[in-house]
């Protein structure tokens, strides 16, 4: 008598079920609909996107929010490629992620077959692994060996090719490899000689600084940082998605006075945070040219990128975090709060505060980002998950909206990557649905940046997920036009050839994308206006809606000490 036989598809689905994948995202075709099909058959939830790069982002979204990866399934040839972008998000943000994608049946390889791409070649560049199982009985083990790279040490994105004649094909289940949910990642802890050392670097440091990056929300570590800022009384610095790891209004957070206490501290504590871009690389003059820099890392590879560091702590950042509490529990040592480099940030912090609400209190029309901000910021329920993205509208929100708890901001990440913001939010209001029920998500978009990916309104609708989506509208990327001066512009003649390239069409009604399929639209032009729309659209629990705000053109940011992006002088 034969045993029962079981597809491809169902392999897959039963695989991923056995590694406790929750989430799925993607856009079916050949050859990968019985994919999907099956994996909601297990159990799995399948979240259908408008774009694969969207649905990549989701997924990658997943794996920070969750610590487990979420999927993104893609269809062969130009519906894999639309997922790079996703996976090198994934990869370069330490997000674990798995996608699926579908590629030409064996038997036509070589022969110009439909979409036919080298998909498990091209996926090398942006994964930890890229693989093709070489028959279906190994299928499960495979997808245990995915799921547990994209975890273990740094985490990153994984890719598994499915040739399209392994989706209907049918083997023995008595043949099949089948293998256990992978345990968690494994907890490292640092070698105690470097927690001690880094103790005394600490303990005889002037001008101390905490900076607390994304790891360590990842990590899971907000408790044991917290002790160790109490503690010690330690300044702290939130990279962007770190905001929230301790809560943005603890009186010790300089997140205000960041250009200052980067530029003047004489020791920097890294938790779980990279000196690449977004810390302008740990050099001169962002930075003191004799700093003393304290790493701790999970990567080691990542220990020394540069600088030369005083100490380096090789390890997960909560179980490290925790070893110098433990340190500085026996030394009994506290930073004290009236040093006069306290004094120094506490006197920049109100002067930078003062001048944002000066400009979030002006009362000229057309409105500005600061103004706008400070509305939301009063308006958004205090435990929402903030989702932003864009230029100005961006960096701003960092400084304007407060976070209080962790892993509830996503923005453009080390990638600084545009098009995240819908595909991140559904994943938000997905994970908030199934794990907190009530959570708000607030995706508060630049212009530009909703272009990317508006259609996933439609998505956000047929899920009925209650996402309020904000777009700042300034005509343009940075910086645009208002009305007249575009119409000025066009009778110059063809607007390929004389309107500026950073402008977009003004007063664009993004908010009727959302009343198309149902949704909440507002057209907001005034603060009265702009409360109005929040207070209703906050209120409505069971309705997503969009508030699509006009600000003045040409609003920027308040002049910076030093800007986010550091520049070669070359």
């Amino acid at each position: 008598m034969e045993g029962e036989a079981v597809s491809g598809a169902q392999l897959i689905a039963q695989g991923l079920r056995a590694q406790n994948i929750e989430y799925m995202f993607g856009i079916v075709g050949i050859p990968v609909t019985e994919i999907a099909i099956a994996a909601q058959a297990v159990g799995i939830k399948y979240v259908g996107m408008r774009n694969e790069q969207a649905a990549c982002y989701a997924a990658s979204a997943i794996g920070y929010l969750t610590g487990r990866p979420g999927v993104c399934l893609a269809v062969s040839g130009p519906g894999f490629l639309h997922t790079l972008g996703g996976m090198a998000n994934a990869t370069i943000n330490c997000w674990p992620l798995i996608v699926i994608g579908g590629s030409s049946d064996r038997n036509q390889e070589t022969m110009g077959a439909f979409q036919e791409f080298p998909q498990v070649e091209a996926g090398r560049l942006y994964n930890k692994l890229s693989v093709r199982p070489s028959c279906l009985e190994v299928i499960p083990a495979v997808i245990e060996k995915a799921v547990r790279t994209s975890m273990y040490g740094r985490p990153g994105s994984c890719y598994i090719d499915i040739p399209g004649d392994f989706v209907n094909l049918q083997v023995n289940k008595s043949a099949v490899k089948y293998v256990e949910c992978c345990l968690p990642p494994p907890i490292s802890m640092a070698e105690h000689s470097a927690v001690s050392k880094a103790a005394s670097v600490i303990a005889l440091s002037k001008q101390p600084l905490l900076i607390i990056g994304k790891g360590a929300a990842y990590s899971h570590a907000e408790n044991n940082i917290r002790k160790l800022v109490d503690l010690c009384g330690l300044p702290f610095l939130p990279t962007p998605m770190a905001k929230g790891v301790v809560p943005d209004n603890h009186p010790n957070c300089v997140a205000a006075a960041r250009s200052t206490a980067l530029q003047h501290a004489d020791v920097i504590i890294l938790l779980g945070a990279r000196l690449n871009w977004i810390l302008h690389f740990g050099l001169p003059p962002r930075y003191r040219q004799d700093v003393k820099v304290i790493q701790i890392d999970i990567c080691a590879e990542e220990l020394g990128n540069n600088v030369r560091p005083a100490a380096t702590l090789l390890g997960d950042i909560n179980a490290v975090t925790e070893q110098l509490l433990q340190e500085f529990s026996k030394r009994s040592w506290k930073y004290p709060s009236n040093s006069e480099w306290w004094q120094k940030l506490r006197g920049k912090i109100k002067n930078n505060e003062e001048r944002s609400k000066g400009l979030a209190l002006q009362k000229s029309l057309p409105m500005n980002y600061y103004t706008v901000f400070h509305h939301i910021r009063e308006l958004i329920p205090k435990d929402c998950i903030l989702v932003s993205e864009g230029a100005n509208t961006m960096d701003i929100g960092r400084t304007m909206l407060p976070n209080f708890y962790p892993r509830q901001r996503l923005d453009a990440g080390t990638f600084g990557t545009m098009g995240v913001g819908l595909g991140f939010a559904i994943a938000a209001a997905m994970v908030a649905r199934d794990h907190t029920p009530g959570r708000r998500v607030i995706c508060i978009e630049g212009d530009s940046a909703f272009g990317f990916s508006g259609m996933e309104v439609e998505t956000i609708c047929r899920y009925n997920l209650p996402i309020v989506v904000i777009v700042v509208n300034n005509n343009g990327i940075y910086t645009g036009l208002d009305a007249n001066s575009w119409e000025e512009m066009l009778k110059f003649g063809d607007p390929a050839t004389c309107v500026p390239p950073v402008s977009l069409l003004p007063n664009a009604h993004y908010e009727k994308i959302m009343s198309a399929f149902g949704g909440k639209g507002y057209f907001v032009k005034t603060p009265e206006e702009l409360q109005n729309a929040l207070k209703a659209s906050v209120t409505d629990k069971q309705t997503p809606s969009l508030i699509n705000v006009m600000i003045d053109p040409q609003s920027e940011r308040k002049k910076q000490e030093f800007p986010w992006l550091t520049r070669s002088n070359l």
